[in-house]
């Protein structure tokens, strides 16, 4: 084992170079693989090219359960994950003069044929992966919707179309880092006004909730005027649906994680003056994230020019 070196992008592949990492020495991992069938980068051993979705996810598990092991006992792991439809694929073998490769990088799409799948199934590949991360030790803790406003447009007539992708948060113990007031938001107008407001009499906020042992303070029957600013947080706990749109990218990387996104599981994940993880750095937003919120990163790369353009644009950011 080496002493990681930190705000450095490390080029090569992730499960290698993680096994170069001494145990316990990272807070926070937020990344997102690439996802099945449905780019191709170009490089020999990238993940995301496997024959069937068992091996893609077995290669997966392999890389978290090195994270995992490198993560400290109270460390967290936020994973961005997307399915993958059997059949043509994402248009990959229609060309275009522009991306003679198809739109996705890939001339036929490995995802025409999949065992035990129908043409036209969903995959299932999110929770194929959220299962086989349980099963190898991880603690499944949420599965957090990312929904998108402004979502790729699809041309599809006999289902809806895609606007979301997972992010599952994984814990490597039962206790864990969890800064809740570092994203929680708002209470809705609504909420402020009925609780400013009290209640009088009988209403379903001053009956006892079913298996706690008396009415909760805050939803007692009170007489108006009785409940002061004070007595109200304006904040609730984050829920489970985000909604955060993609920003568009001048740089030559086709999937970019929105820094928002990232922010969102930094804050939330790792302490000010901690360590974030990303084995899967792409264009670098990770890296760019923790570093305008204070903390520290490392990333890994398997493309060097993936890297290069990422700690280009990490250092841009920081003049």
């Amino acid at each position: 084992m080496i002493p990681i070196e930190l705000d450095t992008i490390y080029t090569g592949d992730s499960l290698e170079v993680l096994k170069t990492f001494p145990d316990d020495s990272i807070q926070c991992c937020v990344t997102s693989p690439p996802y099945y069938a449905l780019r191709d980068y170009g490089m020999d051993g990238q993940i995301g090219r496997e024959d069937t979705p068992q091996k893609y996810v077995a290669r997966l598990t392999d890389v978290f359960t090195e994270v995992r092991r490198v993560l400290r006992q109270d460390g967290t792991l936020f994973l961005n994950i997307s399915d993958t439809y059997t059949g043509k694929g994402n248009q990959g073998e229609s060309l275009d003069p522009k991306y003679p490769n198809g739109r996705t990088g890939q001339a036929v799409a490995i995802n025409r044929t999949v065992e035990g799948c129908k043409s036209k199934d969903m995959i299932g590949i999110p929770w194929m992966l959220a299962f086989a991360l349980r099963d190898a030790g991880w603690y499944l803790r949420n599965d957090i919707i990312w929904m998108k406003q402004n979502p790729m447009p699809e041309s599809v007539k006999d289902r809806c179309a895609r606007c979301y992708e997972h992010v599952f948060l994984f814990a490597k113990s039962p206790k864990y880092y969890f800064d809740h007031m570092a994203i929680a938001e708002p209470i809705a107008p609504a909420t402020y006004d009925r609780l400013k407001r009290g209640m009088k009499g009988g209403n379903k906020y001053g009956k006892a909730i079913p298996g706690q042992p008396q009415t909760q303070n805050i939803n007692k029957p009170r007489e108006p005027g009785t409940i002061t600013d004070s007595m109200i947080s304006p904040l609730r706990n984050r829920r489970d649906v985000w909604v955060i749109n993609t920003v568009p990218f001048s740089g030559g990387h086709y999937a970019v994680f929105p820094p928002k996104l990232a922010e969102t599981c930094i804050l939330a994940g790792c302490p000010v003056g901690g360590t974030v993880l990303d084995p899967f750095m792409g264009s670098g937003t990770t890296g760019l994230v923790a570093k305008r919120l204070d903390r520290s990163f490392v990333g890994i790369e398997l493309n060097p020019a993936f890297s290069q353009m990422a700690m280009e644009r990490i250092e841009g950011d920081a003049v």
